[in-house]
Parts: structure tokens; sequence; C-alpha cells
């Protein structure tokens, strides 16, 4: 995990001594922090693929909303920059400031206990792609959707980490950099995260089926 060294930019001394690989984001994201406006521009460019994929997959590839929530994620970005310490890679930063910011839409737009089977036709395209069986994909794309409605009803905490470990493919130690948490405390709420899953897919068939009988 990258550490800071007496200052918040610090972090250059910090990686020298630990052997740490730097951020190449980050003498952008100082100076974006700083105000200023070219820096923060090139910065949202450079990190809109993450924003977009973190974006997507937690709303799903053909949700309506995707670039409204996009451009929401891009806000909130740009608004906690000032408050960047450089404690994790930018792009952990941000991604974790989009995923928050999408389970936030989620929630208000009431998409808890929601159920719709149907695909739609860019994921038949995406699907048609696939090296799998189309009943493989579409297998695998409701299991996704199934799992970010079961994250809609957990504590945030633990639906963000296991949005970020789980949907999005952070390891354990990069999700403890993008959360600021302790690794154990990750690994904790992972746990406990899990389980919850596992006791809301116990009454729920249809969601057990999709998930496979695990969560």
């Amino acid at each position: 995990m990258l550490r800071l060294i007496n200052t918040p930019w610090g972090l250059e001394d910090a990686a020298e001594v630990s052997g740490e690989p730097k951020d190449p984001l980050l003498p952008l994201a100082r100076a974006a922090a700083r105000g200023d406006r070219d820096s923060q521009r090139t910065l949202l460019v450079s990190l809109g693929p993450a924003l977009l994929g973190t974006v997507r997959g937690l709303l799903g590839a053909s949700h309506p909303e995707i670039e409204d929530v996009l451009q929401e994620a891009m806000t909130a970005v740009h608004r906690a920059l000032p408050s960047f310490r450089a404690e994790c890679r930018i792009v952990h930063f941000a991604c974790r400031i989009a995923a928050q910011t999408t389970m936030n839409a989620r929630r208000a737009a009431g998409y808890r206990y929601r159920f719709t089977p149907s695909v739609a036709p860019d994921m038949l395209a995406e699907i048609s792609s696939d090296e799998r069986s189309p009943a493989e994909a579409r297998a695998a794309t409701e299991r996704r959707e199934a799992l970010r409605r079961l994250l809609d009803e957990l504590p945030t905490a633990q639906a963000e980490v296991l949005a970020l470990h789980v949907v999005l493919g952070y390891s354990v130690d990069e999700t403890a950099e993008a959360t600021g948490a302790p690794r154990d405390t990750v690994r904790s709420r992972l746990r406990a995260g899990l389980a919850a899953l596992r006791f809301r897919l116990d009454g729920d068939r249809v969601l057990l089926e999709i998930l496979g009988g695990s969560a």
C-alpha cells in the first residue's frame, strides 16, 4: 500500500523507499487537486474508461441511465479531488467514488427487489460474440444482475467492498487501498457481505438458481 511521508505530496519519496511503482497519473492528479483546470479536464478524460467500466459494471451494460450516472460520478470525482491524499492510486480513488455514486443512484431509483429476466439487444450482441454458449453467457449476465440487486440490500460498507472486489475484480489489497480501510477490515466486510447474500439467497429460489447456488 502506498504511504505518505511528511506531507500530502511526499508519495514520491515513499515509493522510492518502498520500491513500489509510481502512479503515472499522480502528477496530473496533484495539479488537478490544486485547481488547474486543464489538468482536471485531462485527468477526467484519462479516468473516463475506468469510470465508465465501474458504472456499467454496477448498473448493467444496457441500463438507460449509464450516461447520466457517469456524469454524476465524474462530477463527484472532480469535487473530491482536493481530498485526494495519494494513499492509493488515483484510478482506485476515482472508481470507489464512481461505485458509491452508482449504488446510490440504484437505491434512489428504487431498484431493490426488481427482477427482469429479459436480455436487451446490446446484451444479445455481446452474447453472440462470446466464446461461451448463448445459454452460458446469458446465465452469466443474469448472475451479474442478480448480484447487483442484492448489493442494493446490504449495508453500504459491505456493498462497497463487494462491488469493488466481486463486480470490478479488485484484489483485497486494492480494495483496502481504495476504501482506506485496513486489509483485515476489508476481509471482515467481505465475509459479512457474503454471509448476508447467502442468507438472502436462502429465501429466494430464483436468485439462488441464477447465482448457481452460491454467493
